[in-house]
């Protein structure tokens, strides 16, 4: 998997500011999220420049769409110089379009599959239209078994879902966990959360933190506090 579990979340539009904050935690971080924000305002341009850094990238852009759609999206993704080390599309998205992602991306990237968003809950899940007799964690692995069937390499996960579907799975199922809080910081909007350490004794293989490092008065530091608790 990856040697340093840590993935700190560029959540900011700034292609300046994410390159320089990603060379502040290259050596304290495993690798660097480049969600929505930032790629759909600077690009294959502000991203090779963050590349340039030398943090691998997790491209966070949740492709939903129809099957050829989503292929020919990653087909392009897959351009990039040098390719993410992890991409991303909705699980419930459908065993079609999960099945022309893989083959889309063809293992120049680890391909996962979005699953719940760790901002909502039952109530919010049912409105939206899921099985109303099934709760997060029941959706959660069912979509989870969904895209390991149709060859993704992992799921997005909650921090409360990582041993049920390492269970449904197999322990080699990839698990990339946002949701997680070092002990005193603020929850902010996310609702399914747990401190790094915990993710992590549950199985969790990549630890998606932002405000908590990016925020922080000292970054590196912060980032270095949390390699630090997980060795503990």
């Amino acid at each position: 998997m990856f040697q340093n579990p840590i993935c700190v979340a560029l959540d900011t539009p700034d292609p300046s500011q994410a390159a320089a904050m990603a060379g502040k935690l290259k050596n304290h971080v495993g690798m660097a999220k480049v969600g929505m924000e930032l790629f759909y305002r600077a690009g294959r341009v502000g991203y090779e420049k963050l590349a340039a850094q030398g943090v691998p990238l997790f491209l966070d852009l949740k492709l939903h769409d129809i099957p050829n759609t989503v292929a020919q999206g990653l087909t392009s993704l897959m351009s990039l110089a040098p390719a993410p080390a992890i991409v991303n599309v909705h699980a419930s998205g459908g065993p079609a379009m999960l099945e022309a992602a893989a083959k889309a991306v063809d293992g120049k990237a680890r391909l996962i599959g979005v699953t719940i968003l760790t901002s909502l809950s039952d109530a919010d899940i049912h409105a939206a239209g899921f099985d109303p007799a099934s709760d997060t964690a029941q959706t959660v692995v069912k979509l989870a078994r969904l895209s390991k069937q149709s060859g993704l390499d992992g799921v997005v996960c909650s921090p409360h879902d990582i041993a049920a579907i390492k269970a449904a799975c197999g322990a080699e199922f990839m698990t990339v966990v946002p949701g997680v809080r070092p002990a005193g910081a603020e929850v902010q909007d996310q609702k399914r959360i747990a401190t790094p350490r915990a993710a992590r004794a549950d199985g969790a293989d990549i630890l998606v933190i932002g405000r908590p490092i990016t925020q922080a008065g000292d970054p590196a530091a912060a980032a270095a506090a949390i390699a630090a608790s997980l060795e503990g």
